[in-house]
């Protein structure tokens, strides 16, 4: 099996064509769903999850420049394993990261391997 990093991409133009932050009340319910739905999903592909990966917060850039404060639309990750790029991709179909929440996309990219030396 080969692993995957998928990373969870939103953005403040995302959240504002959802409106998420219009009505409370709708949020609240939004939220309890997308949280059940997330769950959901868990479970269903738990035997592929490698690294159940957190939220991400603020960024750091590291450079010969030296460091810096940054931003990028990257919200969170998880660590999968999958026989094919492709069936690592579609674990995300209707994901509630985009399905429900406002988020904008999931991005999956392969784990490889370092050059031996």
């Amino acid at each position: 099996m080969k692993k995957f990093v998928a990373t969870f991409i939103g953005s403040a133009s995302a959240l504002e064509k959802a409106e998420w932050k219009k009505d409370a009340l709708k949020q609240r319910s939004l939220e309890e769903a997308g949280m059940e739905a997330w769950g959901k999903w868990v479970k269903e592909n738990e035997g592929s999850i490698v690294d159940q990966g957190s939220a991400l917060g603020k960024t750091k850039r590291v450079s010969a420049d030296g460091i810096t404060d940054t931003r990028n639309n990257i919200a969170a990750y998880v660590i999968v394993q999958a026989e094919t790029h492709q069936a690592a991709a579609q674990m995300f179909e209707g994901h509630p990261h985009f399905a429900i929440f406002p988020g904008d996309s999931v991005e999956v990219m392969e784990c490889l391997p370092l050059p031996e030396r």
